[in-house]
């Protein structure tokens, strides 16, 4: 039987799962890395850690399914977005640790960018906001910071990728220095309406074009891996942005269908078809995926914080030992108590955009305890969702929205933050049978490239329900806690709303 390996490199994992010729999971392995944060809102990988747990997942998982490297088609890409790498071209190794989405060592460069007046161009050509989120000031401020960095980028000794350009030159052995166009419209320095770097915004950020790599669509040759890596050279045909592919492996392919994923942060997309969309609420244009060179586009809202509320939890507060006692321990909360923890670690996303915001806990009386801070941990959750959702339906006016929200990745499992978010967003909550649908999204293209998988239209057909979560908090209470909410993030914000 034939098989796909999707390489799902995340932010606290990597995971690398095989997908069989009916896209069911046979085998998968999965190895958490090291988490750096040098200074206060600064978060850093070793991006040898990012190639070491690539390698060892996947050959894990090929291990464990007992599968041949003569049955494995093609190898799909995903992974976590807007991480910055620059390495050199020579050995492979990155001149600086991989500056990670999350970072805001950037919002001053951000701010002075904004106050001389380029985020309106940057945000026509880009579709994003000016904002550390992205790589573009990220691979500015390496080029700075780092001893010789300009001067070797502009002799064409350094190379600048997102996680994906990064992970295929050391799988090809440097011989493809390659991105799709998800990942490139991350970055803040691809214009998403012609397809292309822009140079105005490169000159801007005195970036050098050399450095970035080439833009193929999400099924595309991306060369093929080392021989000596898997037993054979295995051709890499798909590569989508860690949210893109979610977008693709819950078959989002019609205007209006919006999913929304819950791993570290929670990023909702919703489907806009062949246009992009201008928000007027401080969400993203984006591209959602690109197929035969046709993009297709997405309204996009960024949470920084969600499956992390729960680390924090856990690791921080120690009051819970595994993610799982986060939904019991919430259950057991005093329903007369109202806490709003509003999880500003690094800074706010959309729709409210604002680097400086720390977080902040409200409403706490003698007796708030470990319940009710696990219970508002996950609350939190369900109103950044409604934050993104209340934007995006103002920005798609007239352009039927489905009613429905598709869910997928880790936080999934818990059927209390599913059911809080059905009751604080008032909508239909659906939960597919693969919640894989990351790594799916990733398999699904590389598979279909190599004429395994079906297009689009038969992929869609398959997908499958789990379970629908109702709303059930009557709409009194609803728009009350919702309100209590926004007042909450009103307190915390740097400058008020």
């Amino acid at each position: 039987m034939k098989h796909v390996l999707a390489i799902d490199q995340g932010t606290t994992s990597t995971r690398a799962i095989l997908f069989d010729e009916r896209m069911r999971i046979t085998a998968s392995a999965q190895t958490e890395f090291p988490q750096h944060y040098p200074r206060s809102g600064w978060v850093e990988h070793d991006a040898e850690d990012l190639w070491a747990t690539t390698a060892g997942t996947a050959q894990a998982a090929i291990e464990r399914g007992h599968v041949g490297p003569e049955d494995i088609v093609a190898i799909g890409i995903t992974n976590q977005r807007e991480t910055t790498v620059v390495w050199d071209r020579e050995t492979g190794r990155a001149i600086h640790p991989a500056i990670v989405w999350q970072d805001r060592r950037t919002a001053a460069l951000c701010a002075e960018l904004a106050e001389a007046g380029h985020e309106e161009l940057i945000t026509a050509r880009t579709g994003l906001i000016i904002d550390p989120y992205f790589s573009a000031t990220k691979l500015k401020w390496i080029l700075d910071e780092t001893d010789g960095a300009r001067a070797a980028a502009r002799a064409g000794r350094l190379l600048f990728g997102t996680v994906d350009s990064y992970l295929i030159w050391r799988l090809t052995g440097g011989q493809a220095h390659v991105t799709d166009a998800t990942n490139a419209s991350r970055t803040m320095l691809y214009n998403i309406h012609r397809g292309e770097w822009d140079e105005e915004i490169l000159r801007l950020l005195d970036i050098p074009a050399a450095m970035l790599p080439e833009v193929r669509d999400c099924a595309a040759e991306f060369g093929a891996s080392r021989r000596d890596l898997f037993g054979r050279a295995i051709p890499i045909l798909g590569v989508a942005g860690d949210q893109q592919a979610a977008t693709c492996g819950q078959a989002c392919f019609e205007p209006g269908m919006v999913k929304s994923t819950y791993g570290t942060g929670c990023f909702a997309l919703l489907n806009t078809g062949s246009e992009p969309v201008r928000s007027g609420n401080r969400l993203l244009s984006t591209i959602a995926y690109q197929l035969d060179g046709r993009p297709a586009y997405a309204l996009e809202g960024s949470i920084f914080i969600a499956g992390a509320v729960v680390q924090w939890l856990r690791d921080g507060l120690r009051l819970i030992r595994d993610a799982a006692e986060s939904q019991s321990l919430a259950a057991k909360a005093d329903p007369n108590q109202q806490l709003y923890l509003v999880p500003a670690f690094t800074g706010l996303g959309a729709p409210y955009w604002d680097p400086e915001a720390r977080g902040a806990i409200f409403g706490l009386t003698r007796g708030s305890g470990p319940a009710e801070f696990a219970r508002a941990a996950l609350e939190s959750v369900a109103f950044q969702t409604r934050d993104l959702l209340e934007a995006m339906a103002r920005d798609w006016q007239g352009g039927g929205a489905a009613s429905v929200l598709r869910v997928d990745g880790g936080m999934t499992a818990s059927d209390w933050t599913m059911q809080a978010i059905a009751d604080l967003c008032g909508r239909p909550v659906d939960r597919p049978q693969l919640t894989e649908t990351t790594a799916l999204g990733a398999a699904w293209l590389a598979g279909m490239r190599a004429g395994l998988y079906p297009e689009p239209g038969e992929f869609a057909r398959g997908w499958a329900l789990e379970r629908r979560f109702e709303p059930a908090l009557d709409a009194t209470r609803r728009e009350a806690r919702y309100a209590g909410w926004r007042d909450a993030v009103s307190r915390t914000l740097s400058r008020r709303m």
